[in-house]
């Protein structure tokens, strides 16, 4: 049996790298040598966990997931009836598409692997080819900006609005890219952490504001003029609030803040409150929009992160060898200590 090793859940809080029977292609599959994979929040919530329920509806026992659903790397088997895709190519891949179950959330395989079999591989679908003109590591953002875009999409963000985006992760710093790619008047990020702060500079944002040193109802005025809720009280002029953050205290800032008709967008996993001002919300007939994943999103951001990769790479902070993978885990696991880590791979021949 030829093996590889693959990242999953160990006890609370823990990895385990594990040798595994590394996969064949069968007809319609292709075999992905993994070259990169970002580590995500739900990695951590998985780590939190020990695992997943066997059986989440009837709390059933915990076990081991796979990890990494953010993979990036290059063909090395095609099934003899896969079309459109060829050994050498460099791909991303929909985590969704996979019939065994979401890859490394939950399902059979987890991109936090050496390997990671592709099942009825159609490219456009589960997979798309990029240039080896982005790195790996790059790449690997595909996923999450396909979340970001999402956000944004929802939001209905046009080039006269003007948004602010609670949380510098990379979520966040990805729908502001997004929002100024798509030409977007003015987006303000807003962040307790300085350097997150430069980052979104760095990639675009036009202004920036610290929650914990400034009022941001009083900020948002200055950067996006005065304007009114329904009952004529003096409100921030911006249009679109988007909560990459999932903290409860960006509900009360945007209720806070809110104009007649604004949009708060949540994309963020939310923490559980009981101090969401309802009466704010109607106040302000404030709309709510849930953004959830990416439900065609995964490769129409595929070409303008090839085409913008350099600003894209802005938002990784930490690269760790595939060796140090437990460390990667424990920068991801520790609040404030990194923005994005990413796993590479070697290059050496399988």
């Amino acid at each position: 049996m030829v093996t590889m090793k693959s990242v999953q859940t160990g006890a609370v809080g823990t990895i385990d790298t594990v040798d595994v029977e590394r996969p064949v292609a069968g007809p319609k599959d292709v075999l992905v040598r993994i070259r990169a994979c970002g580590i995500c929040g739900t990695d951590v919530t998985f780590l939190h966990m020990g695992g997943m329920p066997s059986r989440a509806h009837l709390g059933g026992e915990v076990v081991p997931v796979p990890l990494g659903h953010e993979p990036a790397g290059e063909l090395v088997e095609v099934g003899a009836e896969v079309t459109g895709l060829k050994v050498g190519d460099r791909v991303v891949v929909n985590p969704q598409d996979a019939p065994t179950g979401i890859i490394g959330c939950g399902g059979r395989y987890g991109g936090m692997s050496e390997y990671l079999l592709v099942e009825n591989a159609v490219p456009g679908r589960s997979v798309a080819v990029f240039p080896d003109t982005v790195p790996f590591d790059v790449a690997a953002l595909n996923e999450p900006m396909a979340v970001a875009r999402h956000a944004v999409n929802r939001s209905g963000a046009a080039p006269g609005d003007k948004v602010v985006v609670f949380g510098a992760g990379p979520i966040g710093l990805g729908a502001a890219i997004w929002l100024k790619l798509r030409g977007v008047e003015h987006v303000v990020v807003a962040d307790v952490i300085p350097s997150r702060l430069e980052t979104a500079l760095a990639v675009g944002a036009d202004a920036v504001l610290n929650p914990a040193e400034e009022d941001v109802t009083a900020r948002l005025t200055e950067l996006h003029g005065e304007a009114a809720n329904a009952l004529g009280q003096p409100r921030a002029g911006t249009d679109i609030y988007i909560d990459a953050a999932g903290a409860p205290a960006v509900f009360t800032a945007t209720v806070n803040s809110a104009k007649w008709h604004a949009r708060l967008v949540m994309v963020a996993v939310q923490k559980k409150s009981d101090a969401i001002d309802l009466g704010g919300m109607l106040r302000s007939e404030l709309t709510l929009i849930a953004s959830q994943g990416y439900p065609t999103e995964i490769f129409e951001v595929t070409p303008e992160l090839v085409e913008h990769h350099e600003r894209f790479a802005r938002l990784i902070s930490h690269r760790v060898p595939f060796a140090a993978a437990g460390h990667a885990f424990e920068l991801a696991m520790t609040p404030g200590a990194a923005e994005k880590v990413v796993v590479t791979f070697d290059e050496q021949s399988p």
